[in-house]
């Protein structure tokens, strides 16, 4: 899988190619939570991404609990 991080002002767009799964979505939440501090709006960009696994969408949902609390 390939992670492209762009910011735009307070937003934080992370674009997904390939494949997230078990093994990958570690490497998703560590650039999540890396880059997430002062962001305001998340956008995850899942166009290119050919599969997601459970563990991918827990990463997912992760985020955007930690976005709510912001």
């Amino acid at each position: 899988m390939t992670i492209e991080i762009k910011r735009e002002k307070k937003e934080l767009i992370v674009a997904l190619l390939g494949r997230l799964d078990t093994t990958t979505a570690p490497t998703l939440e560590n650039a999540i939570n890396e880059n997430i501090s002062d962001s305001e709006k998340l956008i995850l960009d899942c166009k290119g991404l050919d599969y997601i696994s459970s563990a991918g969408l827990r990463v997912v949902l992760n985020a955007q609990k930690k976005m709510q609390q912001m």
